[in-house]
């Protein structure tokens, strides 16, 4: 049984994180700050407690949990809100990041998995899938402030030998995504199109993004812990979905028939992408098992039931 400690346990992709480790046996304490996260995510069984990772409060706090195993979910996480307020993304992004680093001295550090992204931080792509060796150009501040928390990671390694494993992550979709604000495409038009409201794609709906299903990443943070695996992974699916194309998928898994209104293209939103996580498969034995389809129906019985 490990120790484990989960940033951002209460949101969307932390509170599966969490499910899962506490359904394998694991000691989990969630850290959050509610900002995004709900109680209602909260699992029996885990710990928590109310903190936001900025506060130099959780260095203390995570020198007495003595975790073997951080997973750093914890983030601001809307492209759009990064592009109109760079200095708050960075201040969560990469101050928040550094102050957990700070937490632990040289010889007692924690084995830690990030977040980061496999969309954004690769910008518009030069080859499709992306590959990890894929020059890394991105398009918002969400983008760039993922790829300097990797190179803190990284200077952590040389310096202090940590041991961490970076998941780049594609658009994430699945039951418990926030449908508020700007949140997941997914989560926004399930809430909408089941409250009778009609949706608005931005631009022309032809941009692409490699969907995976929430389950199929906490499956993948299960498998590089088990492993301890050290490096940088993509976790996608490798097929790219046209924005139209998944708006069809969850009209027809919610039975509707409501044709989607069009709006503006948004600033720092990329065109196309899609990643390839075949090195995830050689290192940790990872591929994704749920179909979009799939995946896509499930999430809407979720909605549904709320």
């Amino acid at each position: 049984m490990a120790k484990i400690v989960v940033t951002g346990g209460a949101g969307f992709i932390g509170s599966h994180i969490v499910e899962r480790f506490l359904s394998a046996g694991h000691s989990v304490t969630v850290v959050d700050n509610l900002s995004s996260g709900s109680l209602s995510n909260l699992f029996d069984g885990a710990e928590f407690t109310e903190i936001d990772i900025r506060s130099k409060d959780i260095r203390p706090l995570l020198r007495s949990l003595a975790p073997d195993i951080l997973i750093h979910t914890a983030a601001q996480m809307s492209v759009r809100a990064s592009m109109e307020d760079p200095t708050f993304d960075a201040d969560v992004n990469v101050v928040g990041l550094v102050n957990i680093l700070q937490s632990f001295v040289p010889g007692k550090l924690p084995y830690v998995v990030f977040l980061s992204t496999g969309g954004a931080i690769y910008g518009e792509q030069d080859t499709f899938p992306a590959k990890e060796d894929h020059a890394l150009k991105p398009t918002s501040i969400y983008g760039l402030a993922k790829h300097v928390g990797e190179e803190y990671l990284e200077f952590w390694a040389r310096e202090f030998q940590l041991k961490h494993a970076v998941l780049r992550l594609a658009n994430v979709y699945g039951p418990r995504q926030n449908p508020h604000g700007e949140a997941g495409v997914v989560a926004i038009f399930n809430k909408k199109l089941i409250a009778g409201e009609t949706p608005t794609i931005n631009g022309k709906g032809e941009q692409t993004r490699d969907f995976v299903y929430v389950k199929d990443v906490a499956r993948a943070v299960e498998s590089v812990c088990a492993q301890q695996v050290r490096g940088v992974f993509n976790i996608g699916t490798g097929r790219e979905t046209s924005v139209n194309t998944l708006y069809k998928m969850i009209v027809k898994s919610l039975n509707k028939d409501t044709p989607a209104a069009y709006g503006e293209a948004k600033a720092g939103e990329q065109m196309r992408s899609c990643i390839d996580a075949s090195a995830a498969l050689k290192a940790f034995d990872w591929t994704p098992e749920v179909s979009l389809e799939t995946g896509c129906l499930e999430t809407s019985e979720w909605f549904k039931g709320q």
